[in-house]
Formats: structure tokens, C-alpha cells, sequence
């Protein structure tokens, strides 16, 4: 279980921004908000839990906090108790995947699956085999050799999301995960997800300002307001 007790995170200017300190020291700026401001939650195994907020609100930070992308100024990050608030991100054993998929350009669709496996030790072919397999499920069998340069945004879409889920990680991480799919696919990849979600015990933290598509996904759906948790169902 994911559990997050009392973060604090706030967000400061950059010179030259609204706000931003005249001094070199940026503690002094009178333009800083709360990202999280004592925030704490739980996400136990199998379930997903749905964060909604407006653009800026913080849902992103949080989940690079989470993922040990950014540190938090205070507060601690736990897993199955485990205290991972200062460890580094590739020892976390989570998955994150954001709204810009970071494929990389010179790997085609099968190789950039497997990465994270053959990166873990995985042997080649075992690891492209499984890229395979995730793939399939997802849709994409006669892209496997492909380049991703070719995609649809809906394609590379989901090559990020085999990417996410190949490794089997504790923790999946999604920012906004369908939001350059088709409604039809859409749906169908909410309830797979959900499925796979569940029948593999794994936490998920989905992010998303699609409030259908939080209570679809989410056992447990919060908005994040001036840095705090507000529950929504």
C-alpha cells in the first residue's frame, strides 16, 4: 500500500515570472502557493485511487514526488511500510507515465516496450517477447517492428501504457493516460486497465481533469484544492 503522510510541497516563482523575488534569493518571493500543504493518503493494492484538480493545481508535482522525480520539503512517502521518502526512483519499483509518453525516438514500438525489462536484466529475447504479448493486448500487434515516429498520437498512447505495465510494477503512476484516444477506445482501455489493475494487486494513482473518466477508474476519487486533499466520493 501507497501511503503518503503529510506532505509539503510549495511552488516558487522563476525569475522573471508574476511574483517572482527581486533578490537572488527565491525564499523571498511573495508569489509562492501550496502545491501539498500537509497532504496525506492512502492507496491499498488493487485499487485506484483519482485525483482531479484545475491545470497548475499540482497533481502532476505530486506525482513526481511520489515516483522520486522531486522531493517533497517535508513529509514522507511509505510503501508496504517501507520508508521511500529519499530513494532514489529506479529503486522504487514503480511506473509512471505521463501525457507526453517519452518514447524513445530510436527504438521502434518493440524495443521501446522492452527497455525497462532488458534494463532490469531481463534477457533480450525474453523481454521482447513480453513487449510482445503487452502489445497485443493492447491493440498493437502489427506495429511491433514499427518506428514511433509513424504513430497516432492514440498509438504512441498506448505503446506508453505497454511500457507502464510490461515491468509489472507495484505502483502505476498515470497522468492523464487516455487522453489522446478515441472514446471507444477509451472506455475499453478504462475497464481493462481496471481489470488488470485489480487482478494484479497493484496500486494506481491515476491523475486526470475527466471526471467521467476518474469514477470509471477510481475506487476512490479526491480533488486537489490550494495544496489539499478534498474527498469527492
Amino acid at each position: 500500500m501507497l501511503e503518503l503522510q503529510h506532505l509539503c510541497k510549495r511552488y516558487v516563482p522563476e525569475p522573471g515570472e508574476p511574483g517572482a523575488p527581486v533578490s537572488p534569493s527565491r525564499a523571498t518571493a511573495v508569489g509562492w502557493r501550496w502545491l501539498a500543504h500537509d497532504l496525506s493518503l492512502q492507496v491499498p493494492p488493487g485499487q485506484t485511487v483519482a485525483l482531479l484538480g484545475r491545470s497548475g493545481s499540482g497533481k502532476s508535482t505530486l506525482l513526481k514526488m511520489v515516483a522520486g522525480l522531486e522531493a517533497p520539503e517535508s513529509g514522507r512517502i511509505l510503501f508496504n511500510g517501507e520508508d521511500l521518502t529519499h530513494c532514489p526512483p529506479e529503486r522504487r519499483g514503480f511506473a509512471l507515465m505521463f501525457q507526453d509518453f517519452a518514447l524513445f525516438p530510436h527504438l521502434n514500438v518493440q524495443d521501446n516496450v522492452a527497455f525497462s525489462l532488458i534494463e532490469r536484466r531481463v534477457p533480450q529475447a525474453q523481454a521482447r517477447a513480453q513487449a510482445v504479448d503487452m502489445l497485443a493486448r493492447l491493440g498493437l500487434a502489427d506495429r511491433v517492428r514499427s518506428a514511433v515516429g509513424v504513430l497516432s498520437g492514440g498509438e504512441q498512447q498506448r505503446v506508453a501504457l505497454a511500457r507502464a505495465l510490461v515491468s509489472a510494477p507495484r505502483l502505476l503512476l498515470l497522468d492523464e493516460p487516455f487522453s489522446a484516444l478515441d472514446a471507444d477506445l477509451r472506455q475499453r482501455l478504462r475497464e481493462e486497465f481496471s481489470q488488470h489493475i485489480t487482478d494484479a494487486g497493484m496500486a494506481c494513482l491515476l491523475v486526470t481533469h475527466d471526471e467521467t473518466e476518474a469514477r470509471a477508474m477510481g475506487r476512490q476519487g479526491y480533488r486537489l484544492v490550494d495544496g489539499q486533499l478534498q474527498p469527492q466520493w
